[in-house]
């Protein structure tokens, strides 16, 4: 059976988003004015297991280990169903 998780990777607080800041300038530019903005990137991997939990738990092993920086990134795994 194939499980689907969907992770969320962004920058942790304080954390420098020039990207972010980049479109927020631009959403200005063009009349829309945002208190914040952040950046996130989103995967939706298949994992081929029958748990949602061991699904979560290798979508965290490929985050710690290819997916997220943990020095500058924070993570959420949510499983799809």
């Amino acid at each position: 059976m194939t499980i689907t998780v969907k992770i969320t990777i962004s920058l942790k607080d304080g954390m420098l988003d020039p990207e972010a800041r980049a479109i927020q300038h631009a959403l200005s530019d063009l009349g829309y004015t945002t208190a914040s903005l952040s950046t996130a990137r989103v995967f939706n991997v298949g994992i081929d297991t029958d748990s949602s939990e061991e699904a979560k738990r290798l979508a965290a092993e490929m985050c710690d280990r290819l997916l997220a920086n943990p020095v500058i990134h924070s993570y959420e795994i949510e499983a799809v169903e």
